[in-house]
């Protein structure tokens, strides 16, 4: 990781790194979270007072009006009209102004008689129709105050303006109350919150710095160390791919040194048999057929000496996209022929019998000697470990309309299960006494998927091997693969 993340003691700065932007990301997600709800929940508590408020007056002028309209007994005109309006229309707690339609006080419940007009927007909404309703600051007190304005009609015209003006001191007071107290619950659930964004950090952080702890060690060649500790979820996919990663390396490594004492023995024996035969017949004093068999013998080894060179270059090759095929019809019968001309002689020799059995006319597109490669690969390894006497069986035929399939079958020693799945790996060797350099399926296989065909294996330990190779017919492959195309593939 770019930076090592790391929780400081008290007193100390959080270091840049995941464990800070988590924390801050957490922490910022929910205080948004929580002065969103905590805005809407003190809107609605104000709203809530303040309608309740409202409602109450509107509903006492509804009550007061129906019975003043009903038993209104002193004339509109008379002295003692608003002393009586006043009486009827009074609230508790509240001060009854009563106005012109233009707005100017006449009288009011508090027995003073300002001479004064209101201009707030209550008056013009309540001549206009409806119920008028204003909040603000009562000019001289400075107090918090809602007034609401309604028309009162007598003789079915406009008469006056009832003004109510309530006092929302108190309620200012009970919302100061529960803001606060809506405050300090926000603030405890952040320290929870930020607690527990800690938490939530060093269960992130903490594996991870001991994953790059144990992978800065890897990456200096300690392929022994692995990740320890019981991780959850992707942090636990994480360290098992890195211990997964550790042990195919050592796996390689050791493969590669197999190989390598391998390839050298193999290069070593042959090489031996030329210099020492090189030597004696640089003596002289040998009649010819003792020449002549040391000269087959230098032939033979020397044979065997390109056949593991030319292996390594073709690995060389595959390994680095460079392979070219030499692309064109090939009759799948007359190949597995020549395979079977070129392997029975080393049949022999353990009494194995070759049986083919190959459909007619069966043409694949591909390269005739890779293709021949592969099999004489696949015949010389099921001969090599078959038992003496026994029979190893070759059939072809076509197994869709535009594949043809090939089986060697033996009943030979057969692979186990754990050797099964890494038999074509590069350098592996089931038996390395055997000899070989453990290339020959690698390579096969690679050759056979150059050719968009499929090699697989089936096997059971002491029981045989079953090798099938899918290849793709000529008439169907000719318009989906050239030899400019793989070629391009290869490159």
């Amino acid at each position: 990781m770019g930076a090592r993340l790391q929780v400081e003691r008290p007193g100390t700065i959080m270091k840049k790194g995941m464990r800070r932007q988590i924390v801050l990301h957490y922490i910022l997600v929910v205080f948004l979270a929580l002065l969103l709800v905590e805005v809407i929940f003190l809107l609605a508590i104000r709203t809530y007072y303040y309608d309740s408020v409202y409602n109450s007056i509107t509903t006492h002028i509804s009550a007061a009006e129906e019975f003043y309209q009903k038993y209104q007994l002193t004339n509109e005109n008379s002295p003692f009209a608003l002393e009586e309006l006043l009486d009827s229309f009074e609230l508790s707690n509240t001060e009854l102004q009563v106005l012109t339609l233009d707005g100017k006080m006449i009288t009011n419940s508090t027995g003073f008689q300002p001479d004064r007009t209101i201009t707030t927007s209550d008056v013009p909404e309540a001549v206009g129709g409806s119920i008028g309703r204003w909040v603000g600051r009562q000019p001289g007190t400075n107090e918090n105050v809602m007034a609401v304005s309604k028309v009162l009609q007598i003789g079915g015209r406009d008469a006056y303006v009832l003004r109510y003006l309530t006092s929302v001191e108190g309620i200012n007071s009970n919302l100061f109350n529960v803001t606060l107290l809506a405050i300090g619950i926000g603030g405890a659930v952040m320290a929870v919150v930020a607690s527990f964004s800690f938490g939530l950090a060093n269960s992130i952080v903490k594996p991870l710095n001991n994953i790059t702890a144990v992978s800065a060690q890897m990456a200096k060649g300690k392929f022994d160390v692995r990740i320890k500790g019981n991780y959850r979820y992707e942090i636990a996919d994480l360290a098992s791919t890195l211990n997964y990663m550790a042990q195919e390396i050592v796996r390689s490594n050791q493969i590669k040194d197999d190989f390598i004492s391998s390839i050298s023995h193999e290069l070593r024996t042959p090489l031996t048999s030329i210099k020492g035969w090189s030597e004696t017949l640089i003596s002289g004093g040998y009649d010819p057929e003792e020449t002549k068999l040391g000269v087959g013998i230098i032939s033979k080894e020397s044979n065997r000496l390109i056949g593991l060179v030319e292996e390594l270059l073709d690995f060389s090759k595959l390994q680095q996209n460079e392979m070219r095929l030499s692309m064109g019809a090939v009759g799948i019968k007359e190949l597995l022929q020549e395979i079977v001309l070129n392997v029975w002689a080393k049949a022999e020799k353990k009494q194995i019998r070759l049986v083919l059995d190959a459909e007619e006319g069966l043409v694949v597109y591909g390269d005739a000697n890779r293709l021949k490669q592969v099999f004489l690969n696949i015949a010389d390894n099921a001969i090599k470990f078959s038992h003496e006497g026994s029979d190893i069986m070759i059939h072809a035929y076509r197994l869709f309309e535009d594949q043809v399939e090939v089986v060697v079958s033996d009943t030979g020693i057969g692979i186990s299960e754990e050797h099964l799945a890494r038999v074509k790996d590069r350098f592996f060797q089931v038996d390395s006494l055997n000899g070989g350099t453990g290339l020959g399926l690698a390579i096969s296989q690679q050759i056979i998927e150059l050719h968009g065909g499929l090699l697989e294996m089936e096997s059971e330990l002491g029981q045989g091997t079953r090798v099938r190779v899918q290849l793709m017919l000529a008439d169907a492959a000719s318009g989906t693969i050239n030899t400019e195309e793989k070629m391009e593939g290869t490159e």
